[in-house]
């Protein structure tokens, strides 16, 4: 009986975009859900205003924050048009002073359907009393409201409708006393439910006053209610840009209002750039740098922010991601003209593949672990000289500690930089293209002939007992694999500090003051890594 024209299937409408900067032809998408994200200032609401003109006479523009407030007094799909009921006088008083706020307007009409199709059913049930009652838009909001606040119900009485909110220690309140959010929530089902058939609805902000915990639900639940409608929403939220899984997401970088032209780019999702993170990337407008580790804790974490203060520092896990992060986003460089750069671990890579590496913009710190970075000769000066320590003296302490546990791991640093060594040569050896079984088993019995694992082994360790004899520092970081060297060394000790927690934040602290001490640490690690 109701909203009988409403379809139960979800359809896709062909939408002509407002004008693209340096595109002549229309652009057209095929879409039942368009995001469109950007930050504020970028052009997002002249978009969406562009759009309910384009499409004037089924586009309508639904704010949750705008409809709290009072609004000229222009026609919207949630005014009264032809009040021609005997409850007239009732209405237009209720309406009185003209200017409300369209939420309001959107109860009052609400109200008025109510009444109607009460009036209609008691009439009816006079020949057919057994007709259940018609299911009204009152209902269908109170289902979806409900659902989001749970411990609150919405409750018609008093003859003439009179929607009330019971609260949980039992109050009673009327709408108009309502939360925001609680008004925004009513407001933004109602607007929806109420809206022609087919409709493009354009949402401004759609996350505006909602909790996290319901704005995507809210907004899965009214596209469910409006199979038969295009929803276009305007937001500069990316957690809910990236809930619209089955939509599609447009970005706009800016707009140029004189020539009422926008620069914008429709975002395509893959496997190795999550739609998400592109976005959030696109929209700091910085340059961007991927680093190793999820933990915000980590030493990567806290440290290359402040090497490199004018990039958006993107930890991405571990060291293939970051490596098939950078290549994606640089890949993409025609669309969002933002630089980009890695940095990984050395683990145990030879300079063979560094090299490789730095040609697409990823870098290797002249260290084995991330912390020995904070043992490169002019940062244990530069933190020694500011504890009032010597910082020759500091400096010659730590290195002959770190040589000492060098000599002493020496054999089992050999034996990890060999088996590195190995793998990466039967990886490359196996990845050959091979057709048969045959071919296969003749390749994989002929690979010992090719790797000679005693001459690497011997290669390495002859370079490692090099280092030590001679007392090479700066080659015994570029290949000391020991994660807890930093405290072996005795550093922390011989600088008078407590750990190396402490030694970590004194660093930090000095690269945050930006003064000549924090320039030569950020010189000494670009230096490491070859920038």
């Amino acid at each position: 009986m109701e909203r009988q024209f409403i379809s139960h299937l979800n359809h896709n409408m062909e939408l002509i975009l407002p004008g693209k900067l340096n595109t002549n032809s229309p652009v057209t998408l095929d879409t039942r859900i368009l995001v469109v994200i950007g930050a504020n200032g970028a052009g997002k609401s002249s978009f969406g205003k562009d759009l309910t003109e384009r499409y004037a006479k089924q586009a309508e523009y639904i704010s949750g924050m705008h409809s709290l407030f009072p609004t000229p007094q222009n026609e919207t799909s949630t005014e009264i048009k032809e009040p021609n009921h005997l409850h007239e006088t009732i209405i237009r008083q209720l309406l009185s002073p003209r200017h409300l706020p369209a939420y309001e307007k959107l109860i009052h009409k609400l109200q008025k359907e109510e009444f109607d199709i009460a009036v209609n059913y008691k009439e009816t049930c006079k020949t057919n009393p057994s007709l259940p009652p018609p299911a009204t838009k009152i209902d269908q909001i109170q289902t979806i409201w409900e659902k989001m606040f749970p411990q609150n119900r919405l409750i018609r009485k008093s003859g003439f409708i009179e929607i009330t909110s019971a609260s949980r220690n039992g109050e009673i309140y009327t709408p108009e006393r309502m939360s925001d959010g609680e008004k925004i929530v009513f407001y933004l089902i109602g607007a929806v439910l109420s809206a022609q058939p087919n409709a493009l609805l354009i949402i401004e902000e759609p996350e505006i006053l909602l909790h996290d915990s319901i704005k995507n639900t809210l907004w899965d639940e009214i596209e469910a209610m409006r199979p038969d409608c295009t929803f276009v929403y305007l937001t500069h939220d990316i957690h809910f840009a990236t809930s619209r899984e089955d939509g599609r997401c447009l970005w706009i970088r800016s707009y140029d209002a004189g020539n009422h032209i926008w620069d914008y780019v429709l975002i395509e999702d893959n496997d190795n750039f999550p739609e998400e993170l592109y976005i959030e990337l696109l929209g700091s407008r910085k340059p961007i740098l991927f680093i190793e580790g999820t933990n915000t804790s980590s030493i990567d974490y806290r440290l290359y922010p402040l090497i490199f203060p004018d990039y958006l520092v993107k930890p991405m896990g571990g060291c293939q991601k970051v490596i098939e992060t950078t290549k994606a986003f640089r890949q993409l460089n025609d669309f969002h003209l933002l630089d980009s750069m890695g940095i990984i671990d050395r683990d145990r890579r030879t300079q063979g593949e560094i090299a490789h590496l730095h040609e697409q913009r990823i870098f290797v710190p002249d260290v084995a672990e991330v912390e020995n970075l904070l043992l490169l000769k002019p940062i244990i000066k530069v933190v020694a000289h500011r504890l009032m320590k010597d910082p020759a003296q500091v400096f010659d302490l730590v290195k002959e500690n770190v040589i000492k546990l060098f000599e002493k791991e020496l054999e089992t640093q050999v034996i990890l930089h060999a088996r590195h060594r190995v793998r990466k040569k039967l990886e490359t050896a196996v990845d050959r293209k091979i057709t048969t079984i045959e071919e296969l088993a003749e390749h994989v019995d002929g690979i010992r002939e090719t790797i000679h694992v005693h001459d690497i082994y011997n290669g390495i360790k002859e370079k490692f007992i090099q280092y030590a004899e001679t007392k090479n520092y700066e080659k015994i970081l570029l290949v000391y694999n020991q994660k807890g060297m930093l405290p072996q060394s005795q550093l922390c000790k011989i600088c008078g500090i407590s750990n190396k927690e402490s030694y970590l934040n004194l660093v930090l602290s000095i690269l945050k003051e930006n003064g000549p001490d924090a320039g030569i640490i950020r010189d000494t690690i670009k230096e490491s890594l070859g920038m």
